[in-house]
């Protein structure tokens, strides 16, 4: 696609420049999970990793000013049940992140004041919010690039989702026919691309439910990607052919009958590239996974135009690129990556363009978007568009702003719409599954008793039911002994015993909670007499809240007696093996209760009679798993000691055979 003369191009030298390890960010734990994603993302404050977590998902947030090796133990974001699959930063808001996972769920999450993992007390950080609304898994998150509050997100439910995060409803889905791999918008947020599975290319305007255009993509069955170049109506992807070769391929969105010059083969390596476009300078970025190189094209009279390559031998695996608000103007800095390596080691890497002037080069530094809303949710939804708001970068560097410290970072108090239920109110939270989707239940641990507050509008007799109601503990008595020896058998606990057991902690919660159910009847009519309706519908949502509380409990017995009866089941086929080993240790004793060997017999003709007897009881099958006797030689007493061993059953028999008598030891 590129011209065979040479052009004139004030980013032709365009070079990156990597960082010294010791002021990169090591000892990173990046996912293993095999999911295509960028795997990081970054921002002017922080830098989000998709974290090998055990228990559950999380994500890392790492301060861009914390360089170097990182400690072993950090605060992690938890709150996913599964692997953390993708994350965003809110382009308005530097402190509040949105992830995805492979649970189905989408947290978002406000990272905390003086952030930092190298705190003395470290804590994990919990979510403020979960949008639900995907039956299967959550693969990207992306938030709208000009109106403030929204995020799209793809899911293993062949649907793209459109949120209004400051109310958690899901306000737009848009229906693909297949697993949808990359989702791009363009600079103003009116329009979306999307590539799938399907092998379909799919322009969108988000606020129909129908697609404008659907084009067929790349033949190949590997991942392809698409990005949308700014304010032009032009896209380009990346993929594969029939025969692997990877591709990439620039359309004009009025016409997606076919791509721009066809589809440019750009090398057979298997790795998926990852594109990334800047506005400012209309320069292509393509990294590859699994290559250590990353190519830049300039585009210009629709043809892509190869600039150069930066070169590693550290293969990539993920790949962010930094906001134009936070890179370093003083060094001609255009655009910053942050490269995942060995998935150990986070490295930026600058791109520069070669300059001597010390002055602002206006000419390669145009408006950036800035970290202004330009719309709210709202008005988006409602079908208002409004053009990006920008920013003078003269202003950052007349401001001084020099090294790698963002000056523009921007904060914003979020607060996620409060939709409260009985299951925060009593320190219990549980979510509606979706379809497909193994019912999750968060329960918040008590350390030693659970007790239920009394909400502040009960009425006396309510408050008093609750206090009379036995509190649910387990005392020093409840718990089981300890092991006996080994020597002995220790029989299991009954399932009696473990479903008394289960009764004297459900039974008071439950009590307490018929309680103040029967009792918030009389609560709704005093309330709607003498308060008014609006406490008459919290009576009535909480005696709603109260029997959902009931019937997890309720669930929990179930489940709890489910465990009793397998317990039983365990214990009885524990018993009939003991059972078992104890009639073969008796056949081998009575076999060697048989054998006679004289004190005067000589070694030789001991051996004789072992052999005899170790051919008699093999012929007489008393012991199954029989292994064969030994003759050790004369022990105290003129005696002989015959030896047999069960490595089986571990059993371990000495047989001292005297003149006078024989006595199993």
């Amino acid at each position: 696609m590129s011209g065979r003369f040479v052009r004139a191009s004030k980013y032709r030298h365009i070079y990156g420049n990597s960082t010294k390890r010791e002021l990169c960010y090591d000892n990173v734990k990046v996912t293993k999970n095999a999911w295509d994603s960028n795997l990081i993302k970054v921002n002017p404050l922080y830098l989000s990793i998709n974290w090998n977590a055990s228990g559950g998902g999380a994500f890392a947030v790492v301060p861009l000013n914390e360089r170097g090796k990182l400690p072993d133990q950090i605060p992690l974001f938890r709150g996913h049940s599964a692997p953390v699959l993708d994350t965003d930063f809110n382009p308005f808001n530097d402190q509040l992140v949105a992830s995805a996972s492979d649970d189905g769920k989408i947290c978002l999450w406000t990272i905390p004041d003086n952030f930092s993992l190298f705190n003395e007390e470290q804590e994990d950080v919990t979510p403020i919010s979960k949008l639900s609304g995907h039956s299967r898994k959550v693969g990207h998150v992306q938030f709208h690039p000009t109106a403030d509050n929204v995020l799209s997100s793809t899911s293993g439910d062949y649907t793209v989702k459109l949120w209004d995060i400051s109310t958690g409803q899901d306000k737009i889905t848009l229906k693909h026919t297949d697993i949808i791999q990359s989702l791009s918008w363009n600079r103003q947020g009116t329009l979306m691309v999307t590539t799938s599975r399907d092998k379909k290319i799919r322009i969108w305007d988000p606020r129909s439910p129908d697609p404008v255009k659907v084009s067929n993509g790349h033949e190949g069955a590997k991942t392809s990607r698409a990005v949308w170049l700014g304010d032009m109506d032009r896209i380009a992807t990346t993929g594969f052919s029939k025969r692997s070769d990877r591709q990439l391929a620039l359309w004009d969105t009025n016409d997606m009958s076919k791509p721009i010059g066809g589809f440019q083969v750009l090398d057979t390596s298997s790795g998926v590239l990852m594109p990334f476009y800047d506005q400012d300078t209309m320069v292509l970025y393509l990294a590859g996974k699994g290559d250590g190189n990353i190519r830049y094209y300039e585009l210009e009279n629709d043809d892509f135009h190869f600039l150069h390559e930066y070169k590693s031998t550290d293969p990539q695996r993920g790949m962010a690129f930094m906001p134009k608000r936070a890179l370093n103007i003083h060094e001609n800095e255009v655009m910053r990556a942050y490269k995942s390596i060995n998935d150990a080691v986070v490295e930026p890497i600058s791109f520069i363009v070669p300059r001597r002037a010390e002055s602002f080069q206006s000419d390669i530094y145009p408006p950036a978007l800035s970290a202004e809303p330009a719309i709210s949710a709202d008005k988006w939804f409602a079908g208002e568009n409004a053009e990006p708001n920008v920013m003078d970068m003269e202003a950052l560097y007349t401001a001084g702003s020099e090294g790698n410290t963002p000056v523009n970072s921007v904060k914003r108090e979020f607060k996620p719409a409060e939709r409260p239920t009985a299951m925060a109110t009593f320190g219990l939270s549980r979510e509606t599954s979706m379809p497909g989707q193994k019912k999750e239940e968060t329960f918040s641990a008590p350390k030693k008793t659970m007790s239920m507050p009394t909400p502040s509008f009960t009425s006396a007799s309510t408050s008093e039911a609750i206090s009379k109601a036995p509190s649910a503990s387990i005392s020093e008595k409840d718990t089981p002994p300890k092991a006996e020896s080994p020597k002995e058998k220790t029989p299991s606990p009954a399932p009696s015993a473990v479903t008394s057991a289960v009764k004297s902690i459900t039974e008071p919660v439950m009590s307490a909670v018929k309680a103040v159910t029967s009792t918030s009847a009389s609560a709704i009519s005093a309330t709607s007499t003498d308060s008014g309706p609006s406490n008459n519908e919290d009576v009535v949502s909480l005696q709603k809240s109260l029997k959902d509380i009931l019937a997890t409990v309720q669930s929990l017995r179930d489940q709890i007696a489910d465990q009793a009866k397998s317990l039983a089941r365990v214990e009885e086929m524990h018993e009939k093996d003991i059972q078992e080993k104890d009639k073969r240790i008796v056949a081998l004793e009575e076999a060697l209760k048989k054998l006679t060997v004289d004190s005067s017999t000589s070694r030789g003709e001991a051996d004789d009679v072992v052999a005899e007897k170790d051919a008699k009881i093999r012929a007489g099958g008393g012991c199954e798993r029989y292994l064969g006797l030994t003759w050790i030689g004369p022990a105290e007493n003129d005696t002989f000691v015959i030896l047999s061993l069960s490595l089986s059953d571990m059993v371990y028999l000495s047989y001292i055979a005297h003149k006078s008598s024989h006595t199993l030891r």
